[in-house]
């Protein structure tokens, strides 16, 4: 049977704390046993302007002074994730794992003013082909209302598994006139100092090269927001969920194509590499009645 554990904090952790522990603390790999039903939440959590101001301006929303970006909880979400990739339960490295999936619903507005108690918790965990899958379930509330929920889908690859091998397919929407966005080498480290994910493969070339990587690469994360700060004047302030799979990698620089399409219930959207054939993203907002 899978282990249980529930840790309560009293404040959000340091992320640099953390990746500390993440950088240096050796683990041996996933020792085969169903991963623990780790638990960790954290009450009182308060958001500030001034990194608000600094999300939204590298994700590219535009930010009123008040109202709070849909995507920008998740930073503060991530940081009792780490805690969960941390506990020496958990015999496998935080390096090296691939966010796979991505889905937030969001309930009604949400304020700078508004104090936020958080909590996360593993999910479910199963095998697949290129290794072990499982989820993550974040959660906001307010005085006991669910306000904010998110669910992330990780991927820890195992020596021996196959991998996904054929290049992804774009979906069939119209794509006669997209957005081009110019992507600097710098965005990683911006969404960094907005974020507090000090990831290393999202920072510099030297960096990314010690992970195989010969470029850097841009957060899944900045690449959903971006897409979502783009179909703000759609969405609103109505409650909705964003969900969305994370297909190729974005290597910096470079130039990347978004476009979207109304559909019955919401929108479907794509992040597409320059030439606008695969997709470096795949997304879909649904209006929640």
């Amino acid at each position: 049977m899978s282990k249980e554990a529930s840790i309560e904090l009293k404040n959000l952790p340091s992320l640099m704390s953390l990746y500390r522990k993440i950088f240096f603390v050796r683990k041996p790999g996933w020792d085969q046993q169903p991963l623990p039903h780790i638990q960790v939440q954290v009450p009182q959590v308060k958001v500030h302007a001034d990194k608000v101001t600094q999300y939204a301006k590298v994700c590219g929303f535009q930010f009123d002074g008040i109202n709070l970006p849909l995507t920008y909880l998740y930073v503060k979400a991530f940081r009792l994730h780490a805690t969960i990739f941390t506990d020496e339960q958990i015999t496998f490295p935080l390096l090296g794992m691939i966010h796979l999936k991505n889905s937030i619903s969001q309930y009604r507005p949400l304020t700078i003013n508004d104090v936020f108690d958080l909590k996360c918790r593993i999910k479910t965990s199963r095998m697949a082909s290129a290794g072990l899958e499982f989820d993550i379930i974040s959660e906001a509330t307010i005085d006991g209302e669910l306000v904010w929920q998110a669910c992330s889908t990780y991927l820890y690859r195992i020596e021996g598994q196959k991998s996904r091998v054929r290049p992804p397919k774009a979906a069939e929407m119209d794509w006669s006139s997209p957005l081009c966005w110019q992507l600097d080498e710098d965005t990683g480290r911006r969404y960094a100092k907005a974020s507090g994910d000090y990831n290393l493969i999202h920072l510099h070339p030297l960096l990314s090269k010690r992970f195989g990587f010969d470029r850097v690469l841009a957060h899944g994360m900045w690449s959903k927001a971006r897409c979502v700060a783009q179909l703000m004047p759609h969405i609103g302030d109505k409650p909705c969920r964003i969900d969305v799979e994370f297909k190729l990698p974005v290597f910096m620089p470079a130039t990347v194509q978004f476009g979207a399409q109304v559909e019955t219930e919401g929108w479907h959207f794509e992040l597409r590499d320059q030439r606008g054939r695969r997709p470096h993203l795949t997304g879909q907002v649904t209006f929640i009645s």
